[in-house]
């Protein structure tokens, strides 16, 4: 009786285990709180920013790649002002477009942060892929600092990089 008990304890704790397959986040905020409804004064500069980000990494040779999740912070680095995102669009290492993250202008308030996280599973992006976001803020006011996280963890092993993003013309 006992070990048919267990067996069912066993049983019932197997059965209520899900393998739950991770989520993929857009972003770590509301998208609709954070549009911006309202025309944009003229006196604000404005600018675009390149930021890599690598979906997958080669390894040994290159046909063997390392897929990787990755997490863009836009950074709003003004202690003061408010950061306007007009566009955000991700291509893949050819430089197709492949996903508009943000297509109506959304503001970040000073030292907030958002999120983008482009899931370990989506290896469409590929290994060169890229980010450009435009963006815009008062004259005299610090620049966004867009920066990527990529990391990858299997077993008791790890692996972890970050990229920064370039302000272009």
């Amino acid at each position: 009786m006992k070990t048919v008990l267990s067996l069912c304890c066993l049983l019932f704790i197997f059965a209520s285990c899900e393998d739950k397959e991770p989520k993929s986040s857009d972003t770590n905020l509301n998208w609709k709180q954070r549009m911006h409804t309202t025309t944009l004064p003229d006196s604000l500069e404005s600018g675009s920013s390149y930021l890599s980000v690598y979906s997958q990494i080669y390894s040994v040779t290159e046909h063997v790649t390392h897929d990787l999740t990755a997490t863009v912070s836009i950074r709003n680095t003004s202690r003061k002002d408010t950061l306007y995102i007009t566009k955000g669009e991700y291509f893949d290492s050819q430089g197709k477009h492949l996903n508009t993250y943000i297509d109506k202008t959304i503001y970040l308030n000073p030292l907030e942060t958002l999120a983008i996280v482009i899931a370990e599973k989506d290896k469409e992006g590929g290994p060169g892929a890229n980010f450009i976001f435009d963006w815009q803020v008062k004259p005299s006011t610090s620049e966004p600092l867009f920066e990527s996280v990529m990391i990858s963890t299997s077993g008791s092993q790890g692996l972890s990089f970050t990229t920064q993003g370039k302000k272009i013309d």
